[in-house]
């Protein structure tokens, strides 16, 4: 009897941990030139509600949480009213980590895994979703991720320092999936030490853990600027 296979075969069929989703979309837009980004018409409808949408479709996802700005809970709580998923709506912190943690805190007991979300991101696909929490519900921590095309240079004061291989650079995409308990640990590590962190993976890597990085999609992208509007709209067209 090749008690390997067994076990292998077993870990196969394990049901995933239970995964919610806090989709982040408390930002100012501050790049938007005038529009609010989270209510931003993509297509004929307001951007968040098709970031909601992609979880609120992916089996992986169990429930949902929506951080967004207290002027918005309202019309938001509407917007999602039809996403089952959609447990709770509520309003964001003074920055990211703290939004972060507030949608962490509204997300129920049985969450195992937490996938974070920039509510910025419309075109995520299911694919994405499901791969990057499989792959957290083996190595506690995943991400998207794409090659990236440019040649990156480290600069110190407006000189080049050193050039990264290109070939191990990746562009990180989320949804960033986490065990809940090392997510929490970690962004309390950082708001104590009062670390910069650039995304949910800084603080878990800092406190030494590591991050599987999963194949992401270059469609996923986020939407910062007016132009980054349009483009999700051409893309979006393309994929309908």
């Amino acid at each position: 009897m090749n008690i390997s296979a067994i076990a292998n075969g077993i870990r196969k069929i394990l049901p995933l941990q239970y995964c919610g989703a806090v989709i982040v979309a408390a930002g100012t837009a501050s790049r938007m030139g005038g529009i609010d980004k989270v209510m931003a018409d993509l297509n004929g409808e307001p951007m968040i509600v098709r970031t909601v949408r992609a979880f609120n479709t992916c089996d992986a996802i169990r429930e949902i949480v929506v951080v967004t700005r207290e002027d918005l809970i309202e019309e938001i709580t509407r917007l999602c009213a039809d996403y089952v998923k959609v447990t709770a709506v509520v309003a964001g912190g003074a920055d990211r980590p703290q939004s972060v943690r507030n949608g962490l805190n509204a997300l129920s007991k049985k969450v195992k895994l937490a996938a974070i979300q920039d509510g910025a991101r419309p075109l995520v696909s299911a694919q994405v979703i499901d791969r990057t929490v499989r792959a957290a519900h083996t190595y506690r921590a995943a991400a998207p991720g794409i090659p990236v095309k440019d040649t990156v240079k480290i600069v110190r004061q407006g000189v080049v320092s050193t050039t990264p291989e290109r070939e191990q650079l990746r562009a990180v995409q989320t949804p960033q999936v986490f065990d809940i308990d090392l997510l929490t640990v970690a962004l309390e590590k950082a708001k104590k030490d009062n670390a910069a962190i650039t995304d949910d993976c800084s603080a878990v890597e800092r406190i030494g853990m590591s991050v599987k990085i999963v194949e992401g999609d270059e469609r996923n992208i986020k939407v910062t600027t007016p132009m980054d509007l349009k483009i999700a709209a051409l893309l979006l067209e393309e994929m309908q």
